[in-house]
């Protein structure tokens, strides 16, 4: 059982790449055609799969629900809270989370640093645009069109001598963002306050949100903050890889099998 299991998810990514017969499908499985066609009749009648007029198989509409509802009903919060609590544990720096919504860059989660002296924000309170970090990752992924667009319609305040002027300078900085995979902000908004960011990624590998770690000069100077960078990138990349359902960090050694039964492992 666990073979069919095994060969019929191995016909979804097959089929993803564009309709094919049953010859190519028993091709690419290793097997008869005759198994192959149980494989598809069963996708079939689940309505993963579908037989179009020519005989050829593609992938079907259930698969492209299911997709869509389970994306619908990821908690992105849900998911990197954990990992933005375990970051403000080995920081001890105020972490944000934010995503991008309309026009708007809003905070939707908050860990407080563990120092007296820390930044000033809140959960739905929406961000600098030109010059936070949060900002910058969810706005570097755009499309070009929509990011010249957004440059030209929003204005550019000049928080302090570090904002960003103008759409020319703005677009400049979010080609470096989407080329170095990671944001800054060095008193852009405040003078005393420095931040540090990177994206997480959904499926897709479009951003979906972004993370941050933000403290005051007087606690941590800039260049101080940018060393904690890549705990920043590590703990994005781990949300990205629990939003996506993805495999783990390569890193970290194989994954044990979540239905393995620690106490049998050693069992002959």
């Amino acid at each position: 059982m666990s073979q069919s299991v095994e060969r019929a998810l191995r016909i979804l990514p097959a089929l993803a790449r564009g309709p094919a017969g049953l010859g190519e499908v028993a091709e690419d499985l290793g097997v008869h055609k005759s198994t192959a066609l149980r494989l598809l009749r069963t996708l079939h009648e689940q309505g993963f799969v579908y037989r179009q007029a020519d005989g050829r198989y593609r992938l079907g509409a259930r698969i492209f629900a299911l997709a869509a509802e389970a994306i619908e009903n990821l908690d992105i919060r849900g998911i990197a809270h954990p990992h933005l609590v375990e970051l403000n544990r080995l920081t001890g720096h105020t972490v944000h989370l934010a995503l991008h919504q309309d026009d708007e860059v809003v905070y939707v989660d908050k860990v407080d640093s563990r120092y007296p002296v820390r930044m000033y924000s809140r959960i739905g309170r929406p961000v600098p645009l030109t010059v936070a970090a949060v900002a910058k990752l969810l706005l570097a992924d755009l499309p070009e069109a929509e990011r010249r667009a957004l440059a030209d319609r929003i204005e550019y305040p000049a928080y302090t001598a570090r904002s960003t002027p103008d759409a020319g300078a703005f677009l400049r900085e979010l080609d470096l963002v989407r080329e170095q995979g990671w944001a800054t902000d060095f008193g852009g908004h405040e003078e005393s306050i420095n931040c540090v960011g990177a994206p997480v990624r959904g499926p897709d590998g479009r951003v979906v949100a972004a993370m941050s770690v933000s403290a005051p000069t007087v606690v941590v100077g800039a260049d101080a903050l940018l060393e904690l960078l890549p705990l920043v990138r590590r703990s994005a990349d781990t949300i990205s890889r629990e939003y996506s359902g993805s495999a783990r960090d390569p890193d970290q050694g194989p994954a044990q099998d979540p239905l393995q039964d620690p106490a049998q492992e050693d069992t002959p």
